[in-house]
């Protein structure tokens, strides 16, 4: 029976954070206003943890501004496809996982980048799970748009929240953070909800936490295989819940250029420019299973994998593309997870560019 590979998007995948890119394209100062919303969306997924609140809920925050600044689906389609930038390597390594495991992606992207992808990279759509949203059947009238520029101008002034090591509560915020968390509870919770185009809030489910873990659950039901024969690659806040629903049932868990949410819930840490390491450590896990790949990956060298049952077709790729030193990849253990986290939160904005990289 086949194994199962269930990959991240952005960032596993392709260099892109569209909804990002999206903000920053369209709307005036959007590369802004998108980070205050996405440390905002940290705060309340991982320090406050709001009963009902989601990480990646910062894809449904930034709908009706991007509508008031005249963005359409064909528009979020164009854009994706001109923009899209993979993961050196990804089509092969997607092409040879699909051989050897049933291979599926679990993004928190919009459905217009994940097509434009999946047309891009020859992957059948309908392995994929991802935000929906029609941006088109939504109004927004002449005076609710002028507000929405408005907040999204106030919005682009504030300062970024500084979440504090250790913080639990909001009072753990400094006094003028604590005010930026109340004011943008207040946009978000109260004054969009009011309006027409508040109703997006309630209509559009970005595919972020708990609603990753749902779909892992639902990969491994629709295909009768136990999660412990699971393998799941993240690299952010968003796949935190599919981490810990894995590892708990015995999967292998992978961080690939993650930041300090990804690494500190992975059991393998990787850093690198290609996903050569990631079809490597698929074709052990899909052939011989979780304790065989962490041995590996325990004696990542030259040497041990050479000596290893990886395809040598694989080991040649890596050894040609890397002729000098491997790309890194760790166990994550409690003695070198802040390192590695640190260090591998470094090598993602080297891959991704400072801006994305600094992303939850």
């Amino acid at each position: 029976m086949k194994r199962v590979f269930i990959s991240d998007c952005e960032g596993p995948i392709s260099k892109n954070d569209n909804a990002f890119e999206l903000t920053s394209h369209f709307i005036p100062k959007g590369g802004k206003i998108f980070t205050v919303i996405s440390k905002y969306d940290d705060v309340l997924a991982d320090v406050l943890k709001r009963p009902g609140y989601k990480a990646g809920t910062t894809l449904k925050f930034i709908l009706p501004f991007l509508k008031a600044y005249g963005v359409t689906d064909a528009k979020m389609r164009d854009f994706s496809a001109r923009t899209l930038v993979l993961i050196q390597n990804i089509k092969e390594t997607l092409r040879y996982v699909r051989k050897v495991a049933h291979a599926f992606i679990v993004s928190t992207s919009y459905e217009h980048y994940i097509k434009a992808l999946c047309k891009t990279i020859d992957f059948p759509y309908e392995d994929t799970y991802c935000t929906k949203v029609n941006i088109d059947k939504y109004m927004v009238a002449e005076k609710e748009m002028a507000v929405l520029r408005e907040l999204a101008e106030e919005i682009a002034e504030m300062p970024i929240i500084k979440i504090p090591p250790k913080a639990e509560s909001i009072k753990d915020f400094s006094s003028k953070d604590q005010e930026i968390i109340r004011r943008l509870d207040e946009i978000f919770l109260k004054e969009i909800p009011q309006m027409e185009i508040g109703k997006i809030f309630s209509e559009v489910n970005p595919v972020g936490g708990g609603e990753k873990a749902e779909a892992v659950k639902n990969v491994a039901e629709r295909l009768s295989v136990n999660l412990t024969d699971v393998m799941y690659v993240g690299d952010s806040i968003t796949d935190l819940e599919a981490f810990r629903l894995v590892r708990e049932n015995g999967g292998l868990t992978v961080s690939f250029n993650g930041n300090q949410y990804a690494v500190k819930n992975a059991e393998i840490a990787v850093l690198s420019e290609s996903s050569l390491p990631t079809v490597i450590i698929a074709d052990v896990f899909s052939r011989f299973g979780k304790q065989q790949t962490l041995q590996l990956v325990k004696n990542w060298n030259r040497e041990t994998l050479m000596k290893s049952f990886v395809n040598p077709a694989l080991l040649n790729r890596l050894f040609k593309l890397h002729p000098k030193s491997l790309p890194k990849v760790k166990i994550v253990t409690s003695k070198n997870m802040e390192f590695l986290a640190e260090e591998s939160t470094k090598f993602r904005k080297k891959v991704r560019g400072k801006a994305i990289g600094e992303l939850g």
